[in-house]
């Protein structure tokens, strides 16, 4: 491999770009962040910076992978097809649609001629291949931009050096490279040439400036969307990979619970179909010919099990447990006026459309795994450690998966799947049901939550959050990526625990209410849990702004002015404003119906909520309007963005309003999505209307987990307002309104 550096402006980025065999390119890109601005406080008693404004998640992200993001590689072939390997995994949210934008953009190729393939898991990345936390496109602008813009330029470089012209003579559009006196070639055409190591390109690469853009800011299509809707996309099942035979688990009674014994193992291995029955750690796995044939034999099996860490645990012991283990605010309110508020929110699953799946085929010297995953090192590496394979044996493929809302950052299935396919010798194709997924899949953590605000004369002088939640397990990567960046952490956050530094490096409040602090205690419950979208935000944030609203009627004010003049930022007003304004906010409702609107910030993103609520048959309650603005910094794809604020929205309006997990002696009641109340069509509003703002700033914030939390501050501030009670536990309807599955 050879290389060479262009001389960009070192103060903002540096670059390294290698040249290996075949039109393929990679580079590196780090960013530098940019100094927090002081702006001015409009309230009396400003709150100071907190940690997520001077470092957040993502910040730690890009910091942790800039050593490998030079590993990014770019193929021109003949034909003209451009190839981008995405080290991150698409889940639906849009990802590959906007890296393919950012390589158009900067190759000036048309977006129909990029190709987004994912990468295989690769260890060499170190932390540059987990996908999460709002991150993927904020860590990618700068080295995508790179890679692509030298791609250009040393196909410009090479029809040059074919026209004896000098490079800056050329231009390029639409996949094709132009002379002045009218000669053409395409990139095709000249791939060959420009992967050439003795090519020289004078003055090496920049990546255009955002005002050159055509593509970056203007919304795309996605380029899987007809894939999808005619059945074409391959998702994990749908791969043709020979031999692989169908397999469900038989899994426990309670969460965690081991087998003991099979009393009926001949007689199911004797079962039409039946090829094998394996017992492994998780659970007793039935192999067949068909999928009916394997469900079938799993129902027949009669296992003794053993206990589980929470066979006896259930929502009021959980209730309990964080209500004695959340301390009690640290400020008495001494002679000011105050609002003490206490919260609950239940265990929530991450119900994605396509549940665990993966296919294995594991032989005596070497294993090949698929399946859709967000970590995709960490899962490659355990399951070389469990086979007891060296690494270089292991072969993890990363398939595009429907959904994850932070699932598939663990990788069960897979594990298991190799698990049985080295028991049978045989390769498997290993799916989850919908009741193993709901039920013994990873959930939000049940969370907590006590706040207590203090006011005076108009003015919030202090507000203070204290949230319990079950543990919440982070041994997926992000825990490697903390302690690889502690020592660049604020003062003393490099010592906090791994829970603590997630939480403060992405909870903060976007208001001046004096002297504002949080704390997050977690207990262990033997519950698998994992992260949910928007993690501890969607919790945290969206308890704070029902008592934003609560304060604003304590001081007599409107929600919507007393949120705008304790904002800290003109760009958080102008997010509320254009909520605000294009929500018609104050116009006039039925009773029993009510407005509410909420905000929130994270990851470089800012995002106003508003909604109408309906609740005038207690049964069927249900928001009818919504109106969501969002500031992304730079937009690279609005469509995108839309997309996630609504796909935000579904979730905020899901477990607000109905769905939650009941754990009953250890196992969550809800199998399925009858029982697990997650909104169907009719649930959700019928006039949703998303303003993403044009650029305002030079790079892009995080999207991913934005359009949650504010969305629950405003469905519980209208919900509120309609029936003028206080909203207090979620979801707010939570009765076990269905007939269980058996255990």
């Amino acid at each position: 491999m050879t290389g060479h550096s262009p001389t960009p402006d070192r103060s903002r980025r540096s670059f390294l770009t290698h040249l290996v065999a075949a039109p393929t390119l990679a580079l590196v890109t780090r960013a530098a962040s940019d100094a927090l601005a002081p702006q001015p406080a409009d309230a009396a008693v400003p709150t100071l910076p907190a940690i997520a404004d001077l470092v957040d998640l993502g910040d730690l992200f890009i910091l942790a992978g800039a050593p490998t993001s030079a590993l990014l590689a770019l193929a021109v072939e003949a034909d003209g097809t451009i190839r981008f390997r995405l080290p991150r995994e698409e889940v639906g949210q849009g990802l590959t649609t906007a890296v393919a934008v950012l390589v158009a953009e900067e190759l000036d190729a048309p977006l129909t001629a990029v190709r987004v393939e994912l990468e295989d898991a690769r260890p060499e990345l170190l932390f540059n291949q987990l996908t999460g936390s709002s991150n993927s496109i904020r860590s990618l602008y700068g080295p995508v931009r790179q890679t692509a813009a030298t791609a250009r330029a040393r196909l410009v470089a090479a029809a040059a050096a074919r026209w004896g012209l000098a490079p800056s003579a050329l231009t390029t559009a639409n996949g094709v490279v132009r002379a002045p006196d009218g000669r053409t070639a395409d990139y095709g055409s000249l791939a060959a040439a420009a992967a050439d190591p003795t090519l020289a390109v004078p003055g090496g690469a920049t990546p255009k400036p955002p005002a050159r853009h055509t593509l970056v800011g203007r919304p795309a299509g996605r380029i899987d969307a007809r894939a999808m809707v005619t059945g074409a996309q391959r998702y994990t099942l749908d791969l043709d990979v020979p031999g692989a035979k169908p397999c469900v688990l038989r899994r426990p009674p309670t969460l965690g619970g081991s087998v003991r014994a099979v009393a009926n193992r001949a007689a199911v291995e004797a079962m039409p179909g039946v090829l094998h029955v394996v017992t492994i750690p998780t659970g007793v796995a039935v192999v067949a010919e068909t999928f009916g044939q394997a469900l079938d034999a799993k129902a027949a099996l009669q296992v003794t099990w053993g206990p589980g860490p929470a066979d006896r645990l259930s929502d009021a012991e959980v209730r309990t447990r964080l209500r004695a283990a959340n301390p009690p605010p640290l400020l008495p309110p001494l002679l000011t006026p105050y609002v003490d508020a206490e919260f609950d929110f239940a265990f929530v699953s991450h119900a994605p459309m396509e549940t665990n799946s993966a296919v294995a085929d594991v032989r005596e010297d070497r294993a090949e795994i698929w399946s859709g995953l967000k970590s995709p090192i960490v899962a490659r590496e355990t399951i070389a450690a469990d086979l007891g394979l060296p690494l270089d044996k292991v072969t993890v493929h990363v398939v595009q998966a429907g959904g994850s809302f932070g699932r598939r950052l663990f990788f069960d299935a897979a594990l298991e799947a190799a698990r049985v396919s080295k028991a049978c010798r045989r390769p498997v194709r290993l799916m989850w049901t919908r009741v193993d997924d709901t039920r013994h899949g990873r959930m939000r953590p049940a969370t907590h939550h006590r706040i207590r605000a203090t006011y005076a004369l108009g003015e919030v002088l202090s507000f203070e959050h204290r949230v319990a939640a079950a543990e919440t397990d982070f041994r997926h990567g992000l825990g490697e990526i903390i302690t690889a960046t502690a020592a660049g952490l604020p003062s003393g956050l490099g010592n906090a625990t791994l829970a603590q530094t997630l939480f403060l490096t992405t909870v903060k409040s976007p208001y001046h209410f004096g002297l504002t602090t949080r704390t997050l205690t977690e207990i262990p419950t033997g519950v698998p849990t994992g992260s949910w979208r928007s993690v501890y935000s969607a919790n945290t944030r969206g308890a704070e702004e029902i008592v934003v609203d609560e304060l604003a009627a304590r001081t007599g004010k409107d929600p919507y002015l007393f949120r705008r003049a304790f904002l800290k930022t003109d760009a958080q007003r102008a997010v509320l404003d254009k909520a605000a304004q294009e929500g018609e906010w104050g116009r006039p409702m039925p009773a029993g119906c009510a407005q509410g609107i909420a905000f929130h910030e994270e990851y470089k993103s800012r995002t106003a909520c508003l909604v109408e609520i309906d609740t005038r048959d207690p049964r069927h309650v249900r928001v009818t309007k919504a109106v969501v603005v969002a500031d992304v910094g730079l937009p690279v794809n609005p469509r995108g963005v839309e997309a996630q604020m609504i796909g935000g929205l579904t979730d905020a309006v899901s477990t607000t309003l109905r769905a939650g997990l009941h754990l009953d002696n250890g196992l969550p009641l809800e199998g399925s999505y009858s029982q697990f109340h997650w909104a169907r069509q009719r649930d959700t509003p019928r006039d949703v209307r998303v303003f993403v703002l044009p650029a305002t700033g030079t790079e892009p914030g995080g999207a991913g987990e934005l359009g949650v939390p504010a969305a629950v501050g405003a469905i519980a501030n209208a919900w509120a307002r309609a029936t003028g009670s206080k909203p207090r536990s979620f979801p707010l309807s939570f009765d076990v309104d269905f007939t269980p599955y058996p255990r």
